[in-house]
């Protein structure tokens, strides 16, 4: 993988960070050709023993046989997106990896979040790199280290932004985005990734 910059963690994790990748109008109007152009999902999934619904929609794009299971649900992909294969080609060029996979996150309002997790998946392999592109709302993020909560990172994920967790980030630290009831505006997050 091409480095972006200095790690926001402590190695061996390494978690990248950049500020618009994407212009304010191409943020823009990514977003709209997301929302409208994907079939967007609201699933119950498996948490602390009960089945629950997530709290925002999701969806999974990928290449054939490409399927991906957490929280006890397997996903089969959909088809790429066109806007979804444009954002992929970029990211290629930029970190030099060819992602197969990618989760789409809507959030609807600052309501919508997502847990206290890690993406260490085994179909992910050892030392997963994912790359995060957020457009829409501005969102907090947070990361803590597993043994070690009261170790924490946080930062905010804007429009247009690039986030990249590689190295041993899977295994040795959590993420997650809380909620924010002050924000009233939806969030698109695409996590592309390598499924093996």
């Amino acid at each position: 993988m091409k480095p972006l910059g200095s790690s926001l963690l402590p190695p061996p994790a390494r978690v990248e960070q950049m500020q618009g990748l994407f212009s304010p109008e191409e943020s823009h109007t990514y977003f709209e050709r997301i929302q409208s152009g994907t079939r967007w999902q609201e699933r119950e999934i498996m948490m602390f023993g009960k089945r629950v619904m997530q709290p925002r929609l999701v969806a999974w794009q990928g290449d054939p046989g490409r399927s991906y299971r957490y929280s006890g649900v397997t996903w089969d992909p959909d088809p790429w997106g066109a806007a979804i294969l444009e954002i992929r080609e970029r990211l290629a060029l930029l970190l030099g990896i060819r992602f197969n996979s990618v989760l789409l996150n809507l959030y609807r309002d600052g309501h919508d979040c997502m847990g206290w997790h890690r993406d260490n998946e085994p179909e992910l392999g050892s030392e997963p790199v994912i790359a995060s592109v957020s457009f829409g709302a501005a969102r907090r993020f947070r990361f803590r280290k597993v043994g070690d909560p009261r170790q924490k990172v946080e930062l905010e994920l804007g429009s247009g932004s690039l986030l990249v967790m590689s190295g041993r980030t899977q295994e040795l630290w959590q993420h997650a985005l809380p909620r924010m009831l002050r924000v009233t505006e939806p969030r698109i997050n695409l996590t592309f990734r390598v499924i093996l």
